[in-house]
């Protein structure tokens, strides 16, 4: 697949995840293969006043190329700015305009899949990104509609089409759904028709057997991973595995303490002090599940008050298994 004149080497993609899509985790998922990878979402607001903290989102290492950015926000006119200051300072592959974030505090402002209730303003979004940042390609991810009275992801994709949009992710849910129900693929499907640029299918792909069905029902360019990513980044290599007709397996419980290990190593590094213990936390929770006792040891570095500790429990782990 080609986005613009960017080569994705195989039609697998690591989504945007607020919290999770940090340079660490990107690394890891695009180490197993996840050929296009994105930042967590960044406030084009913030963007605008050079918040640290937002502009460390930003920031990534050429390993992990081609890379995109999401941005959100409600005002095309700082949305553009802010895509402009992103190509300028960082350089990425490409920039996403997230038109699918659920989440109320994001939504009541306008910003997210509120503009799918509005196609004007995703119109002078889009409109306003693209001729300020002419470079390099402009892509969107949307949600289907607000609610399942107003399905619009085929209006609104053939108008993003018209405008410039190298590429569509379609995470088909409603935003009134969030993350609960079920996807809605035959949208993807009827998307992909109706369309001639790439089309990413996203939602309730958790496995080789549903890549192997979204993939065959809707024909979509590619897939995008979010959660099911979670503490299984090997995911992506046995999607690849499939899609070479290779055999695939789960990883044993040295490959997990391995990852969880190399993961943790990541997060010292880039995130200073409590921010790494924290985050190590979240993501071995993810990671350690369902070996023998994998309960009592996830509690166990709950309660650990540094990464040292976190480590040390680990190595335990491989000694009681093995």
């Amino acid at each position: 697949m080609k986005i613009g004149k960017i080569n994705i080497k195989y039609p697998i993609l690591l989504a945007p995840m607020a919290g999770v899509t940090d340079k660490p985790f990107r690394t890891i998922c695009k180490s197993f293969g996840a050929s296009l990878v994105y930042t967590e979402f960044v406030s084009a607001d913030g963007i605008i006043r050079e918040n640290q903290k937002t502009l460390d989102m930003i920031k990534f290492d050429d390993f992990e190329r081609p890379l995109g950015v999401q941005i959100f926000g409600d005002n095309p006119d700082v949305i553009a700015k802010s895509a402009k200051f992103i190509y300028d300072n960082y350089k990425p592959d490409l920039i996403d305009i997230n038109f699918g974030c659920p989440v109320p505090k994001i939504t009541k402002k306008g910003a997210g899949s509120a503009a799918l209730k509005d196609l004007n303003l995703m119109k002078d979004i889009v409109s306003f990104v693209i001729n300020e940042v002419p470079e390099i390609p402009i892509t969107a991810k949307m949600r289907s509609g607000w609610d399942s009275g107003n399905l619009v992801a085929i209006e609104a994709g053939i108008l993003l089409e018209s405008l410039g949009i190298q590429a569509i992710t379609l995470h088909a849910r409603t935003t009134k759904q969030s993350y609960s129900g079920s996807s809605d693929w035959n949208l993807i499907k009827e998307l992909k028709n109706n369309l001639n640029i790439p089309v990413i299918g996203n939602g309730d792909v958790n496995s080789v057997s549903s890549y192997s069905k979204i993939t065959k029902l809707t024909n979509c360019d590619a897939v995008m991973i979010g959660r099911a990513s979670l503490g299984n980044p090997w995911i992506f290599q046995q999607i690849i595995q499939f899609i070479n007709n290779e055999k695939y397996s789960n990883p044993s419980i040295n490959d997990i303490i391995d990852i969880c290990l190399k993961h943790i190593a990541l997060l010292e590094n880039d995130k200073p002090g409590i921010a790494s213990v924290n985050l190590s936390k979240k993501h071995l929770s993810y990671y350690l599940k369902n070996f023998k006792n994998s309960s009592n040891w996830r509690k166990k570095i709950m309660r650990c008050n540094d990464t040292r500790s976190m480590k040390r429990n680990l190595n335990l782990i491989l000694k009681e298994v093995n």
